[in-house]
């Protein structure tokens, strides 16, 4: 889409005004109690909604002004940044239960995750727009990062989920500690603390630091995924940006149920292979080679039924799983009753 300056600076200006009108519903400084909001499930459900909503009328927007292909590029392009973003959701939990940050400083984390992905990614978007607009063969390297991400999904999957060692003890992490001494316990919301003469950091420090290195990492692999769908640095960031809305109560949403998803990286790792496959047609079209390109109806289609399969899978494991898990339970328990009645009968 041929988008003027105006709309770029007012779309800046809106996703930042979200994000501050996010910022106070939940801290809502104006309460007599300070810090933020507790949120229960049934809030943060209804709050992720409501972002979901909001990013499906700018899609419509987009449909209006842009025309049907940049609105299914806009809609496939925030189905697969939502879906990586969740599985970015389930670092945090692994960074936040593993430094056992409080619960009360866990909106303060991660707000600062959002801004800083936010900020990654933009800056990642520039690049890479130049990037692709100077010469087409930058596709082969993103098919083949995307690749190394399936191919790091599965590794992680095979290995029976996340291991929290790389996140809560990483070089960056470990390179933090050798600078400075780190406090046992939180020190409130500071990164920094002053102790007798020395200034020593907190635990908050190296979650910051921890989440920031996540994101760094999840923004070299889900733009190269989105540029496969769509070479327009408008629709590529506001899909990204909107994905990236809501998260914070998405978390709390989803912290119940990390367990229950647990075949969400088999689905992300399959998408990143499909959006690879595309991205290779693309440039080998590019460069004269006669072969079929993918179309956006095929690659909205393949999105929403591997994540539509990969949730339904999930759910129904779940399910069967909690069934295992209660019937030895009741066995057990009417074995136990059966004891008085033997007991009596043999008096008898």
């Amino acid at each position: 889409m041929d988008v003027p300056l105006w709309v770029w600076l007012a779309t800046i200006g809106g996703i930042i005004g979200i994000l501050a009108a996010d910022l106070a519903i939940v801290d809502h400084p104006w309460s007599k109690t300070r810090g933020p909001r507790e949120f229960g499930i049934r809030q943060a459900a209804w709050w992720a909604t409501f972002y979901v909503a909001l990013a499906l009328v700018f899609g419509g927007c987009v449909w209006m002004f842009g025309g049907a292909t940049a609105a299914g590029e806009y809609y496939a392009g925030f189905l697969t940044e939502k879906s990586l973003s969740v599985d970015n959701l389930f670092i945090f939990y692994l960074i936040i239960s593993g430094f056992a940050v409080p619960r009360r400083y866990q909106h303060e984390v991660l707000l600062v995750g959002i801004v800083v992905a936010l900020v990654m990614r933009g800056f990642f978007i520039a690049v890479g727009a130049q990037a692709v607009n100077a010469f087409s063969e930058v596709f082969y390297l993103f098919a083949a990062l995307l690749l190394y991400t399936a191919w790091k999904i599965l590794r992680e999957q095979l290995s029976n989920g996340h291991g929290t060692d790389d996140y809560t003890n990483g070089a960056v992490v470990r390179a933090v500690k050798r600078v400075m001494p780190v406090t046992d316990t939180y020190h409130g919301a500071r990164l920094t603390v002053r102790l007798g003469d020395r200034r020593f950091a907190t635990p908050m420090l190296l979650v910051i630091v921890a989440i920031g290195v996540t994101d760094l990492v999840f923004a070299l692999d889900s733009i190269p995924a989105i540029f496969g769908l769509t070479q327009d640095a408008y629709i590529v960031f506001t899909a990204n940006a909107f994905a990236l809305m809501g998260l914070r109560q998405l978390y709390f949403l989803l912290a119940g149920l990390m367990d229950r998803l647990a075949y969400i990286g088999w689905g992300l790792a399959a998408l990143m292979v499909f959006i690879s496959v595309k991205m290779l047609l693309h440039a080998l079209h590019e460069n004269g080679v006669a072969v079929p390109e993918v179309g956006i109806p095929v690659s909205l289609s393949v999105i929403v039924s591997v994540m539509a399969v990969t949730v339904v899978a999930s759910l129904w494991r779940s399910a069967r799983d909690s069934r295992q898990d209660l019937a030895p339970a009741s066995s057990s328990e009417s074995e136990y009753s059966g004891w008085p009645c033997s007991t009596a009968d043999s008096r008898d």
